[in-house]
């Protein structure tokens, strides 16, 4: 049995209370971790260990988030499969993409700030402006379920590489890959109170967090109900906010389009990780000449997956999150069935699954066809292993479609024809655009939503000013007075 405890001060610290730890892929118990009440012990050493690690030079700060690094990357096989059986994916998965993906992150920001100085502007020769980019102080971070060392280092590293201490809960559905880091946190070196990670629910953790004066900023990755009571919550403080939120992202299929092509990443853009990303394509628009073929195509791309015990190395499919969560995306296929939609593939429980995981919360790729716009199947986030497909006729339509949502996380266009692209692709209301591609993500380029999907952008530089404030340091060059010169703004 796990046994997962919170980091308070450099120490592992237990609770009065305690939840269950659920394996997706058996519906055993397999651990327990703290229903902590608060943050606020957390937040109070997070505060305390600011001055000293603000002031601690950038190289080694650095240099610990390197060490960190290297101690996840050495012990890679264990934390792939911790992350395998605290969400179900399958482990493969977790060792090439999510736990390398974590290992990066933290290098990369450790990398970056070494070049993240102050600026200089001259102001004729008036004066010299410097803008320093200076610690917003504690940073709260709350990670989500679905890719959760991925999104825990996510938000951290940039947090920790500017000099802030950070007050850090995980997801309490999948909580053990960031209590790992944690203990590795400690043994590399980074001093008491630096990095907090405190265990529990949402409602109370989160909420103590996004409520306390003391945190200066807060990083959310989330549903979108949730970030909205953090945003009206933090705007009564005037609190540093970033929130990336749901999805329902379109992947637009032209008739020029590379069909192999365009059907093969369509099918990974909704099935990838059980459709448990908020960058899946849960909408896949047609054009109506080939809309047959793609259905075709993608029913037979979701019959070629292998679903089975996340462990396996040939599994490419695993469970859900949860027993309720799989409850949910199956009244959604429901839904799609009361509508008029019809399931081309899958919307049941597999049947053929080994003795270990014939409790598991495992569910069918599934392919519906035969929805409009107006359906709830086709406006509401799914979460899960569901697409449905719906036909256009012209390009105007399909970018009509593409943007009747209330969320603009991120689209995928797939075509042949480079004018189109060039014209549909800045059309689309989204954060981010594809063009012939999928999730090819660049650790420079913002990362975030339109409309309902988010605020704020990670990644790049965005992510290193979301966690500093700019202070402008204005010294005269000249005691004379005068015009205003080049550059100079009046106020």
């Amino acid at each position: 049995m796990v046994e997962v405890l919170n980091l308070i001060n450099g120490q592992q610290v237990s609770a009065d209370r305690w939840l269950d730890l659920v394996s997706p892929a058996t519906g055993e118990i397999y651990g327990r971790l703290p229903r902590t009440p608060t943050a606020l012990p957390a937040i109070m050493v997070a505060r305390d260990a600011c001055a000293s690690w603000r002031n601690t030079p950038v190289r080694e700060r650095s240099r610990l988030m390197h060490a960190l690094a290297d101690a996840i990357e050495s012990d890679l096989a264990a934390f792939a499969e911790a992350e395998s059986i605290d969400t179900g994916k399958p482990v493969g998965l977790a060792r090439t993409v999510d736990i390398p993906r974590a290992v990066a992150n933290l290098r990369w920001f450790a990398d970056s700030v070494m070049e993240f100085g102050s600026e200089h502007y001259e102001t004729g020769s008036r004066a010299v402006n410097e803008v320093k980019h200076l610690p917003v102080g504690v940073i709260g971070a709350i990670s989500p379920w679905n890719l959760p060392l991925y999104l825990f280092t996510w938000k951290i590293a940039p947090a920790l590489a500017t000099g802030n201490t950070v007050v850090a809960k995980p997801s309490e559905l999948a909580p053990v890959t960031a209590w790992k880091l944690g203990q590795l946190a400690t043994e590399v070196g980074f001093p008491p109170g630096v990095l907090n990670i405190v265990h529990g629910l949402g409602a109370e953790i989160g909420e103590s967090i996004v409520q306390d004066d003391r945190v200066g900023a807060v990083t959310f990755t989330g549903g979108t109900v949730t970030g909205r009571r953090i945003a009206e919550t933090a705007a009564g403080q005037f609190k540093k906010v970033s929130l990336e939120m749901g999805g329902k992202n379109p992947t637009i299929i032209f008739k020029d389009a590379d069909l192999d092509s365009a059907i093969a990443t369509a099918a990974t853009a909704a099935f990838a990780n059980q459709g448990e990303i908020c960058l899946c394509g849960e909408r896949l628009l047609v054009h109506q000449d080939i809309h047959d073929e793609v259905v075709a195509g993608l029913c037979a791309r979701a019959s070629e997956l292998v679903i089975g015990d996340p462990l396996e190395p040939e599994t490419q499919f695993g469970a859900l999150i949860s027993s309720d969560h799989r409850d949910r995306v199956e009244s959604m296929i429901q839904r799609a069935r009361d509508e008029g939609g019809e399931i081309v593939h899958g919307g049941k429980r597999p049947a053929d699954l080994p003795d270990r995981c014939r409790d598991g919360f495992f569910l069918e790729p599934t392919v519906i066809t035969g929805l409009d716009m107006t359906a709830i199947t086709n406006r509401e986030e799914i979460f899960g292993p569901v697409v449905s497909i719906m036909p256009f006729a012209n390009e105007a339509e399909a970018v009509e479609m593409a943007n009747d949502t209330d969320y603009g996380l991120s689209a995928a266009i797939f075509t042949e024809d480079e004018s189109r692209a060039a014209r549909v692709a800045p059309a689309i209301e989204a954060g981010t655009v594809w063009v012939n591609c999928w999730l090819v993500r660049d650790f420079r380029v913002p990362f975030g939503g339109v409309k309902h999907s988010g605020l704020g952008r990670e990644g790049g530089d965005d992510a290193l000013r979301f966690c500093t404030e700019a202070r402008t340091i204005c010294t005269a060059t000249s005691r004379t007075t005068g015009d205003v010169t080049k550059g100079a703004v009046p106020t």
